[in-house]
């Protein structure tokens, strides 16, 4: 089996179709999951993948690229604070916040504490997704070690976190503001009428063609006026091709 059939067979099996992320990078961590779990090649591996659950997953957690942490890049989170939030609350009290491609949680639980420094956690609802059922579960449970809280405001971690020995618990009255749901960006319909989509340091694994696909589709899920908030390696070149206007760096106001 070579790396076309591979990729073919993933597709059938897990709907993640492999050829819409960049070829070299995936490839390259592919093979290397290969090698480092002992196996000839994709025959072999994928063989494996059918039979144990648990290579299975840690397969499907490798490729979707997990990485997460609270606030990251907080200056442009004090942008979102002080001026996008504030812009989009003026223009409605009730937000709809989409949380793409959300791992671990860090993200969305991140976009409610945020939001709580303007509106009652009681008023905040964000819906959070991921390909990755393991990743969920995990945001879902919501315990986090240290190092990953470490960017979280003090006054955050004092109020929204418990200490469970070396870890952190988000507290129940955070959780409630999230709706966690499964979700591919490639294959599944997007939520409508959305306020504002936040999807970072995703798109630099997607291929050009991909990304466009995408960039309009998130286009579309928008209201009128509402922003799409991408990470900070990911600035859209020419964003009026998507009906986007630059709103601020990294920030993105529906035309």
């Amino acid at each position: 089996m070579n790396y076309e059939e591979f990729k073919d067979v993933v597709h059938r099996k897990s709907k993640i179709n492999l050829n819409y992320y960049k070829e070299r990078q995936m490839k390259r961590r592919i093979d290397s999951l290969i090698k480092r779990n002992n196996f000839k090649g994709y025959k072999d591996y994928y063989e494996a993948l059918c039979k144990d659950k648990a290579l299975y997953e840690q397969f499907i957690n490798y490729l979707t690229i997990n990485v997460s942490e609270f606030y990251r890049n907080i200056n442009q989170w004090k942008v979102l604070e002080k001026e996008v939030f504030p812009y989009l609350l003026s223009q409605n009290k009730k937000l709809k916040i989409w949380s793409a491609a959300c791992s671990t949680g860090d993200e969305p639980y991140s976009l409610a504490m945020c939001l709580s420094n303007l509106i009652p956690l009681s008023s905040i609802s964000i819906v959070a997704t991921d390909i990755d059922k393991e990743v969920l579960r995990k945001a879902k449970e919501g315990i986090y070690s240290e190092k990953s809280v470490s960017g979280v405001p003090s006054n955050f971690v004092n109020k929204y976190f418990d200490k469970l020995g070396d870890k952190y618990q988000i507290k129940n009255e955070v959780k409630k503001c999230i709706e966690f749901k499964e979700h591919n960006l490639l294959n599944d319909s997007y939520p409508r009428n959305c306020d504002l989509i936040v999807c970072r340091n995703v798109m630099i694994y997607f291929t050009e063609e991909s990304k466009e696909i995408i960039y309009k589709k998130f286009n579309e899920s928008l209201k009128d006026g509402g922003i799409l908030f991408v990470g900070s390696t990911e600035q859209i070149i020419m964003p009026t091709r998507y009906n986007f206007e630059s709103l601020k760096t990294f920030f993105y106001k529906k035309i």
